[in-house]
């Protein structure tokens, strides 16, 4: 595809960088002469330097022939118009805007053809909030994301000594655990992936990727990790967009303290949130300040403020003085993967919780939701089978026939709709059924575009 991206900041970049890697041709625009160079010495894209509102800077890019326009400025309004002008100028098919404001929600007449003319609104304000909600919700975890609208997920947890299923084969899982039937489709021990194979013997640290029904995902952390008690006490540092959106989503539900180094911004907390959540005036790396607000006593200590080495130093510290748990936002790739293995136990990184929701519209066949994994190394997607015998590589044929790339696995199927439909955990010999939702596990981004063509249909089909 034919791609240009408006904004070389940190959101920006990470697009460039997930999309390039699926060989898209790929063109960034910011008025930073420098950011754009050192993207075009970094990976294989072009640069464009220049304001992206202005239709000539948009023609210099290739608008006219580009399939798709991703504008992830810092500022709501320049990318409002960026889709305006390459929809109406250029008739660009597919206008995907990055929205911090909750006014400019998907769908309103506001967006449409007639208004900015935006098909997708991507947040990874919102997105971040939504992460950090769902680890809340399952503290066992290090990552949980939906599939089919919510009835599948993919959940990722460290073995723990002493969980039932740990020390035992993958085979012997149904009959060690028949209420929580569940899919391992991947392993990773000691960063390394592990073949996951029926005799597979699951071991404490290990890394495990499993699908199951949402109904089920307390069940299955509970085989593999045991029980974490709930998430009630929380500390955040950094009174940003995210921690205020996360302070909002948890009232009622948590106790909650903020940190913020800002005496204005903290006045304007105070003013935005209940009596019950407490906003404290200092640094968050400040050993004192944590030890007298009882960091110890802490389920969940999240460090969201907007610079990586003080979310890194103030979990670190906060994981020393006791919290039981601890994140960090962390922007930079490189950053992340260090922290992998340290005291932190989850890097959060906002750009990659939003890549999924971008991936989703640049897939090919009928894919209708993607995850990105293991910080943009690997993927899960989920594609409708559509077409008949003739005209699909999924309709009905076996699982064991589907030709998947080595190391991609099949990780669930959702038949029907609404309320009468049927989370499948597939085997060898499940037929696979016209309008199946599929979920299936990449281990490699390179692998992507084989898992595709499975979901594109013949020319003959017309459905």
């Amino acid at each position: 595809m034919n791609i240009i991206i408006f904004g070389a900041g940190r959101v920006g970049e990470s697009v460039a960088e997930s999309l390039v890697s699926e060989q898209n041709d790929i063109t960034v625009i910011d008025q930073d002469p420098v950011r754009v160079r050192a993207l075009e010495e970094r990976l294989d894209l072009r640069g464009v330097v220049g304001n992206g509102i202005q239709p000539s800077v948009l023609a210099e890019a290739g608008a006219k022939d580009a399939d798709m326009v991703i504008a992830c400025a810092a500022l709501d309004e320049s990318n409002l118009v960026v889709c305006k002008v390459a929809h109406d100028v250029f008739q660009v098919p597919t206008t995907i805007a990055r929205l911090r404001s909750p006014e400019f929600e998907e769908g309103s007449p506001l967006l449409d053809k007639a208004g900015f003319a935006v098909d997708h609104v991507i947040c990874p304000e919102e997105s971040v909030m939504r992460y950090i909600h769902q680890l809340i919700d399952y503290p066992e975890a290090l990552q949980v994301v939906e599939f089919a609208e919510g009835r599948v997920c993919l959940i990722v947890v460290r073995a723990a000594a002493g969980g039932a299923l740990v020390g035992h084969t993958i085979g012997e899982f149904r009959d060690r655990f028949p209420q929580a039937e569940m899919r391992v489709v991947a392993l990773y021990r000691l960063d390394a992936e592990v073949e996951a194979t029926a005799q597979t013997r699951i071991l404490p640290g290990d890394e495990v990727f499993v699908l199951a029904a949402s109904d089920r995902i307390r069940w299955v952390l509970a085989a593999i990790h045991n029980i974490d008690q709930p998430v009630q006490r929380v500390m955040i540092a950094g009174g940003g967009k995210v921690g205020l959106r996360l302070a909002r989503s948890l009232v009622g539900q948590c106790q909650v303290k903020i940190i913020e180094s800002n005496p204005r911004r903290c006045e304007y907390l105070a003013s935005q949130l209940p009596s019950s959540t407490l906003v404290l005036q200092g640094d968050s790396v400040d050993e004192a300040l944590l030890e007298e607000e009882n960091v110890a006593d802490m389920d969940l200590f999240l460090a969201l403020t907007n610079d990586d080495e003080d979310n890194i130093m103030s979990a670190m510290l906060a994981k020393r003085l006791g919290a039981r748990r601890v994140m960090a936002l962390i922007n930079r790739r490189a950053y992340a993967e260090m922290m992998q293995g340290s005291a932190i136990d989850i890097a959060v990184s906002p750009a990659q919780t939003v890549i999924g929701e971008l991936l989703a519209h640049v897939r090919r066949g009928d894919v209708v939701a993607v995850h990105s994994l293991r910080r943009g190394a690997a993927e899960a997607l989920e594609g409708v089978a559509r077409g008949d015998v003739k005209t699909s590589r999924l309709v009905g044929r076996r699982v064991e026939e589907i030709r998947l790339p080595k190391g991609a696995r099949i990780g669930a199927i959702v038949r029907g709709e609404g309320s009468d439909a049927e989370v499948l955990m597939p085997h060898h010999d499940t037929l696979i059924q016209a309008d199946d939702h599929i979920v299936i596990f990449i281990p490699h981004k390179r692998l992507v575009r084989e898992v595709e063509k499975l979901f594109q249909v013949g020319a003959t089909f017309f459905g």
